[in-house]
């Protein structure tokens, strides 16, 4: 019998084989960084802020009074701005009202969602490698976790696997889109195909589109978008990484009423409400024109490319991404078979810290992808230069 505190550990990978509870990768890796001088690429934030006339509307809403409690399911003003983002971008129509809730973070939407609706014995479906709250947030519930490998170098899932991972326990697929860690965009094939499972099964889609803005090819398509998803669907995304305001932690999910009251229910007795004067900060940003959109990605994938080119020059096998922050490569080619080994001593080797993807998959998962090492290009260019050209060395070190 397991507390629900070791649920969550070993859901996420925490838990070591003696039961005791580990050191997470990024905070070695942030470590090993910082007591060897190296540029840190693991962790997934921006060392530049975003916009700021956000800034200056958070400062103003401090300066006048937006300081106490936001209403339980967030100020109106930031959900008819997500509603209107939805619409805008989408053609999704949500009630600001019913059909928007305000999280602290997606990581609280992710979590309310999947403890709404996760009981013991369900299943929950994910991809894999998979973001690790995913799998802690499953752990909690008391759920299985079943997982659905990608496989590179597209890191986009076989049609008969990912249908053969439906079952009649199925409560919830959680999808993620742009994928982090991969940095994969699905194709509207896999969306279709997770719509029509979801539908046999009577399943629930739990849909993270934090990276929604931030894709190199293609507009991002909302999984609620696709015929049939839009009754059984809750989507979620955040402030963070579109805007650069990662600290904010102002998430949101929007889903039919029925489904978004159940997840305000847990929601409620988490954080109840936060980041008030954030609130209509992240209002104002949603509004911006879609210049500010396309350059984001637009200097993103820039910064994607600087870091691709150094990393080729390594040696490495590059997986391009189609989005999010990140960049996956193979240290096959280096003659490491174990990423792991090579992340620990890279702050040495490189003077650049990165993180194994092998720690965002359970053990079968891990071993597939042994040889993966993953890189944030979420940095300034400046920063990346300078990367590329530590690692653009690493080839003679090793």
């Amino acid at each position: 019998m397991t507390s629900p505190w070791q649920r969550t550990a070993a859901g996420a990978n925490l838990l070591g084989a003696d039961g005791r509870l580990g050191v997470t990768i990024f905070e070695e890796m942030t470590g090993l960084a910082a007591s060897r001088g190296a540029i840190n690429l693991g962790q997934g934030f921006p060392d530049e802020d975003g916009p700021e006339e956000m800034k200056e509307a958070a400062r103003r809403a401090i300066a006048e009074g937006s300081n106490q409690y936001a209403p339980g399911k967030g100020l109106p003003v930031l959900r008819n701005a997500i509603a209107a983002h939805q619409r805008r971008f989408y053609g999704l129509e949500p009630d600001p009202e019913t059909e928007v809730l305000v999280t602290t973070g997606a990581t609280e939407a992710i979590a309310a969602a999947i403890l709404a609706f996760a009981e013991p014995g369900d299943d929950v479906l994910t991809f894999e490698p998979f973001y690790d709250s995913y799998g802690a947030m499953i752990g909690l519930a008391g759920a299985n976790h079943v997982t659905v490998p990608l496989h590179a170098p597209h890191f986009q899932p076989d049609p008969a696997e990912l249908e053969a991972a439906f079952g009649p326990s199925t409560r919830i697929v959680v999808l993620n889109n742009p994928h982090n860690p991969t940095g994969a965009v699905f194709g509207r094939d896999v969306l279709e195909q997770l719509v029509r499972l979801a539908a046999q099964h009577d399943a629930i889609i739990v849909s993270d589109e934090v990276y929604e803005h931030l894709v190199f090819g293609e507009p991002h398509v909302p999984i609620a978008s696709i015929p049939g998803a839009a009754e059984r669907t809750l989507t979620i995304s955040s402030a963070g990484k579109t805007f650069s305001f990662t600290g904010w932690k102002v998430g949101w999910v929007a889903g039919p009423e029925e489904l978004v009251a159940r997840v305000r229910t847990v929601k409620q007795f988490t954080t109840y409400s936060s980041g008030t004067p954030f609130q209509a900060a992240v209002a104002l940003g949603l509004g911006l024109p879609d210049e500010f959109f396309a350059g984001a990605a637009s200097t993103l994938r820039h910064k994607r490319d600087i870091l691709a080119d150094g990393l080729r020059a390594a040696g490495l096998t590059v997986y391009v991404p189609d989005g999010t922050y990140f960049i996956t490569t193979d240290t096959a080619t280096l003659g490491f078979d174990d990423a792991l080994d090579l992340a620990r001593r890279l702050p040495d080797l490189a003077g650049v810290a990165a993180i194994p993807v092998s720690v965002f998959c359970h053990d079968e998962g891990a071993r597939r992808t042994r040889s993966l090492l993953r890189f944030a290009f979420c940095k300034r260019e400046d920063v990346l230069e300078e990367a590329a050209g530590r690692l653009a060395r690493l080839g003679g070190l090793v």
